[in-house]
């Protein structure tokens, strides 16, 4: 009995011990991931914030002020038109996947099969793909509307999968007494269902604004890599988002390229952080009124 006793409380110490280190790595990985993030921004920040000025931000583009006014607009613009086309289709997708769709249906493993490829093509890919049909084949020509379009494909499958799970973790037993009620799947589905899965989706959103900003590649063979001197509403118009303008920056030999293409960048850190900031107040606050 004492054996038993002794071996137990080994376990137990055996036990404490792993966890403890299991925690410490946790904790060390954590550490690591944060100080990598500070480091990477610190280093962007502090190269940047000097060269940000009025004529920067809000002036003509020229050889000397190299604005980025035209590009943080375009830059708006994508990002809106982007999610405007992607997050209906993706959204309604999803809807399909887990409410109406039956449980070994053929057409759901096409779609899944189909957004896990979307996934892990290379944006390359997606920037030839624009090229040849918005650009070349429906004449849409290097324009706003072919980027457009291309980022929302791109963004297609980070939509989908984010509104899947959103709307997979929303409790069985809201859908259940809402139909009890005598409310139709239609009803059950857009006023009890989307609403609670909303902070999941906006995740999503979030996640899909990260990967429109961040974009060159696609958008190089789509939209082009002119720089307007004033921004134009114009989508058939060739214009660079702020992350073609740091990379064109950074890659001229301009006088001073270098520093604005830190600017640049330290400007698109900031509408990121702005967009992401916003994104997840909304989702906090549609979180608190669906618990109410």
């Amino acid at each position: 009995m004492e054996y038993l006793i002794e071996d137990s409380k080994s376990n137990l110490k055996s036990r404490k011990t792993k966890s403890l280190i299991l925690k410490g790595l946790v904790w060390i990985c954590g550490l690591i991931t944060v100080l990598i993030l500070v480091s990477i921004l610190l280093f962007i920040l502090i190269r940047g914030i000097p060269n940000i000025n009025m004529e920067f931000l809000f002036g003509s583009y020229n050889s000397e002020s190299l604005s980025a006014f035209s590009s943080i607009v375009t830059t708006i613009i994508m990002i809106v038109l982007s999610l405007a086309i992607a997050v209906p289709i993706g959204v309604f997708c999803a809807i399909y996947l887990t409410e109406y769709a039956k449980r070994g249906n053929k057409a759901v493993k096409v779609i899944r099969l189909a957004v896990d490829t979307l996934a892990g093509i290379p944006s390359i890919i997606y920037g030839l793909f624009g090229m040849i049909f918005f650009v070349t084949l429906l004449g849409f020509k290097t324009s706003v509307l072919s980027g457009v379009c291309t980022l929302s494909i791109m963004i297609l499958p980070i939509i989908i999968s984010s509104s899947e799970e959103a709307i997979k973790s929303v409790p069985d037993i809201y859908r259940e007494g809402s139909l009890g009620l005598g409310a139709s799947r239609l009803r059950t589905v857009f006023k009890i269902v989307l609403p609670s899965a909303m902070p999941g989706i906006l995740a999503g959103v979030i996640l899909a604004i990260g990967r429109i900003v961040g974009e060159t590649a696609a958008l190089i063979f789509t939209s082009g890599t002119n720089v307007l001197k004033t921004p134009t509403l114009d989508l058939f118009a060739s214009q660079r988002t702020l992350a073609i303008h740091m990379y064109m920056l950074a890659s001229e030999g301009l006088p001073h390229s270098k520093d604005m293409a830190f600017a640049t960048g330290t400007v698109l850190i900031i509408i990121v952080f702005i967009v992401n900031f916003a994104t997840t107040k909304l989702a906090n606050k549609l979180g608190r009124l669906n618990n109410e």
